[in-house]
């Protein structure tokens, strides 16, 4: 089975722009307060995104492209959810909600950015709580358990959002640290 699949013809773009037509389908379902199939379609469409990487490097199809796509794509579906989050908690005018989402959202791109930036140069930058797939968990749970989701009486997502808020700025401050670090030992005693 294995093999077959990365002898088909499916590439890791495709399975990262299902990923990512999975995220704006939770975009939606978030607007249209369909929270819980809103979570199922956010976890199945990250779940893509862990995928296209990992069949980009099993089937050797991978290219310099596919990367850039594939990280630009993350980017993309996560502040697309959350902005449909923002939104739903604009509807309900709760302002300290909606301010949790943008720097959630800005966070989230600052931990990224703070990798990308450190591994540019040269200095290895995987560290701090607020990686991807914890972000991703954080989230669903968020939108699996919001309230009208139909499942147990719980509403987690606006403290996710806010979970997420703080997580992502802790993670991008530990990111600084680690490469302030890591610069200052490279360069060696002044």
């Amino acid at each position: 089975m294995r093999s077959r699949l990365i002898e088909s013809r499916l590439t890791p773009n495709a399975i990262s722009l299902t990923g990512f037509t999975l995220n704006l389908a939770a975009a939606g379902l978030v607007v249209g307060r369909l929270f819980f199939l809103a979570g199922v379609a956010f976890i199945v469409g990250s779940v893509m995104d862990t995928l296209d990487g990992r069949y980009s490097r099993m089937s050797g199809k991978g290219t310099q492209f596919g990367a850039f796509l594939d990280s630009t794509l993350d980017r993309l579906e996560e502040g697309i959810v959350l902005t449909a989050v923002g939104a739903y908690f604009a509807s309900r005018h709760d302002q300290v909600a909606v301010a949790a989402v943008v720097a959630a959202v800005l966070g989230s791109l600052m931990v990224s950015y703070t990798r990308a930036r450190a591994e540019a140069l040269g200095v290895a930058c995987k560290v701090g709580l607020a990686t991807r797939p914890v972000r991703v968990v954080i989230l669903s749970a968020g939108l699996v358990f919001a309230k009208g989701a139909s499942l147990g009486h719980f509403e987690l997502l606006a403290p996710a959002v806010y979970v997420l808020a703080a997580l992502t700025v802790l993670t991008t401050l530990q990111r600084i640290a680690h490469v302030r670090k890591q610069l200052r030992a490279a360069a060696g005693p002044v």
